[in-house]
């Protein structure tokens, strides 16, 4: 099916998923009003815009979703953000610009792309590696400090990943995947992660999957219409 039909379809699947609606738990309820559906024009977003065109050939989210990830960082406020697959890199400098004071670690299987590393330069915090190993990977994980971001982005082996860093993940951590509905293999996937009794509420956005850990929380699966 056309990515747009497609598209246009889930929107109706989700017509009623709107704005809350239905949503009982108050801090559920203002993420989704407050966070989600925010449409204030931060003030990053102009700048962020024009780089847009720099890394337009490299694979990446709509700016709708980009704009989304600053909203989530800067109401989040984490220590630290892990990201798995650098992709275009607009990702990791929205969610950058919305808080200068944390470390990010984007961690990528590809060779650095110029345009990519024009993204960063300036940016002392974002830590770009390529070509890192498992055991890397569990040096960073060990040593990340709460609350962490982590997302699970433009990369093949999203399975082994996950079960990389469930066992660093705390109660405070919040954990994003990318395109949870790419294909019927990672939709089945994106299912099994909502089942995991690991995980307590998340939200299915379509284009992203958000994850909390908290386990005060009551298990739910709470799906926006963010099409």
């Amino acid at each position: 099916m056309n990515k747009t039909i497609l598209r246009g379809w889930n929107w109706c699947r989700r017509f009623r998923k709107r704005c809350g609606y239905g949503v009982h738990s108050p801090s559920d309820f203002f993420l989704i009003t407050f966070v989600i559906y925010e449409k204030l024009p931060f003030y990053a977003y102009s700048q962020l815009h024009h780089l847009r065109r720099l890394v337009a050939h490299l694979p990446g989210h709509r700016e709708k979703v980009d704009k989304l990830f600053f909203r989530l960082v800067n109401y989040l406020r984490p220590e630290t953000i892990i990201e798995f697959g650098t992709g275009s890199g607009m990702t990791t400098r929205y969610m950058c610009e919305a808080n200068s004071n944390m470390s990010i670690y984007t961690l990528s299987d590809d060779e650095f792309d110029s345009q990519v590393e024009r993204l960063f330069i300036t940016k002392k915090n974002i830590h770009h590696i390529t070509g890192v190993s498992r055991d890397e990977i569990k040096e960073i994980l060990k040593s990340h400090k709460p609350p962490t971001l982590f997302h699970i982005a433009h990369i093949g082996e999203y399975r082994e990943v996950y079960e990389e860093i469930i066992d660093y993940i705390s109660d405070e951590d919040c954990l994003i995947i990318s395109y949870p509905y790419s294909d019927e293999e990672k939709k089945s996937w994106w299912k099994s992660v909502v089942d995991d009794k690991r995980t307590r509420v998340t939200f299915d956005l379509y284009d992203i999957g958000i994850v909390f850990f908290d386990k005060k929380r009551v298990k739910e699966n709470r799906i926006v219409n963010f099409l």
